[in-house]
């Protein structure tokens, strides 16, 4: 049954009024409590505005507030666009902008809120006002849920819109998967503006399970969080392992209570498995693959108990599994055809339906005839026939989809995804810069780092680097900047982008 995402939570707190619904810090909400201030936040975010909204950003952290605003933004049937407070205000600007945002919500006092092109609303502890009825719910499926900005080629973000039903399908498949409901304990180790942030919170509180959120310095020591909270179900980037092998930190049976350990948002590596499994003795390790334009994750793998028994794929990582089952997949060459390794196609129950700006749907997805496919040139509707091309190259090893890159200049830095092409054009964008190039090599961590070359006439890198982190996430800074003469090329007269990444690599080995 296709249900909106405030149906999903309204159906909690109907059954499961008096369980705990959110934990953050010394907080502890229960369904009725967060329903309750969910509401209160939906009045005056209706009295803000005068009429209910159609999008509405959510500048805020991982907090009680913010957690109640996102879902007053849902009671209201409005389409919420996180927004994170940790980017540059000019960012955020661009995607308040892109996004034809009505409002914002805000947590806090902030320069950038105050430089926003919006009416924001700040949002209080305590009530500003009277409560304001609110009309009746009247959520449609179909409706867009979310819109989540990505890293953009052309050095504008892409808004990708997802759909009430597109997670409502997600939702019905993974919640009785990893049996939660109440009693669980979840964690939240996600930033909104990140869509595996949507797992966490509906997932949960459309189960009835709670919700309980780690600081920043939690995730430093996951092991010690998940002991003290007594954690059921734990859900991260892969790289929040390496993390705490290196500073010893998840000692052989210290997480006992951990039922369920699910990772996603880049390749998860058998040593992190097997680390993170020696920590967890009584918990399944699930490993996840999925583009915020497949709603949240796509594919799953399920590691066997016995590390024995598990596959040791050449690039050592644990695989990504089969697709889920309302998703219809293609591994196709570049001519087309289906192959064995090649880019992963998919569309189904939770592909989305397009993105905000229809200029960035062209060549991003394909018309498949049974033998052939044929690249979808923008023109039209994306229509549910069409696969969308994820860019990621896959192939098929003892049954299993393993993930072996991108096809494309895409990368995946600390969980998030960056398009080198929109740092590569802030870049170029800088006085006397002629060219960029930005690559991703291995860090001491061995995590990714990225690495940038320009050519240009009085070029200063720390001057460089400084006017990005004014415009761009930190992640998304490179570690450092190399200016020279000119760009190295390939017999094809092409910038010879892995000449560049092998030379980095070779001095920082």
């Amino acid at each position: 049954m296709e249900r909106t995402l405030y149906e999903w939570f309204a159906a909690s707190a109907a059954r499961h009024g008096g369980e705990l619904a959110l934990e953050v810090g010394p907080d502890r909400l229960t369904y009725r409590q967060l329903s309750d201030l969910a509401d209160r936040v939906a009045g005056e975010l209706l009295g803000a505005h005068g009429t209910v909204p159609r999008r509405v950003g959510l500048l805020a952290e991982r907090s009680v507030l913010g957690y109640a605003g996102y879902l007053a933004v849902q009671r209201l049937g409005s389409t919420v666009v996180p927004l994170n407070p940790s980017f540059p205000a000019a960012r955020t600007t661009t995607v308040v902008t892109a996004g034809e945002l009505d409002i914002v919500l805000v947590e806090g006092d902030t320069d950038t809120a105050a430089a926003l092109p919006v009416p924001v609303l700040h949002l209080t502890p305590e009530p500003t006002g009277p409560l304001r009825a609110l009309p009746a719910y009247a959520g449609d499926p179909d409706a867009t849920a979310y819109i989540l900005f990505t890293s953009g080629s052309t050095g504008t973000p892409k808004g990708v819109p997802i759909r009430h039903r597109n997670v409502s399908a997600y939702l019905e498949h993974i919640v009785p998967r990893y049996e939660m409901g109440p009693g669980s304990r979840v964690s939240q180790t996600f930033d909104l503006t990140f869509d595996l942030s949507v797992f966490d919170m509906f997932a949960s509180w459309g189960s009835g399970a709670a919700l309980v959120v780690p600081g920043r310095h939690d995730l430093m020591a996951p092991a010690r969080f998940v002991a003290a909270k007594e954690l059921t179900h734990w859900f991260s980037v892969p790289s929040v392992v390496s993390v705490a092998r290196r500073l010893r930190g998840l000692a052989p049976g210290s997480m006992p209570t951990l039922r369920w350990s699910l990772f996603c948002g880049e390749p998860l590596t058998l040593q992190q498995a097997e680390g993170w499994r020696a920590a967890a003795v009584n918990s399944t390790v699930e490993n996840l693959y999925g583009p915020t334009e497949a709603t949240i994750s796509c594919t799953e793998f399920r590691l066997p108990d016995d590390p024995a028994n598990w596959p040791r794929p050449a690039n050592g990582t644990v695989p990504i599994g089969t697709p889920y089952p309302g998703l219809d997949h293609l591994v196709l060459d570049p001519q087309g055809r289906p192959c064995a390794d090649g880019e992963l196609c998919v569309r189904g129950s939770q592909r989305f339906p397009g993105y905000l700006d229809p200029a960035n749907n062209a060549e991003r997805f394909v018309a498949y005839d049974g033998v052939r496919a044929r690249v979808f040139d923008g023109s039209g509707p994306v229509t549910d026939d069409l696969w969308y091309r994820t860019g990621d190259r896959v192939a098929w090893q003892d049954g299993h989809l393993v993930h072996l890159g991108r096809l494309d200049q895409q990368v995946k830095v600390r969980g998030y995804r960056v398009e080198l092409g929109e740092i590569e054009a802030a870049l170029r964008a800088q006085p006397g810069v002629r060219d960029a190039l930005v690559v991703a090599v291995p860090g001491a961590d061995g995590e990714s780092d990225l690495e940038a070359v320009c050519t240009g006439v009085d070029l200063a890198p720390q001057r460089l680097l400084a006017a990005l982190r004014l415009q761009l996430p930190a992640y998304m800074v490179p570690r450092g900047l190399t200016v020279c003469d000119e760009l190295p090329l390939n017999v094809n007269g092409k910038v010879d982008r892995k000449a560049v990444t092998a030379e980095i690599a070779a001095q920082y080995a």
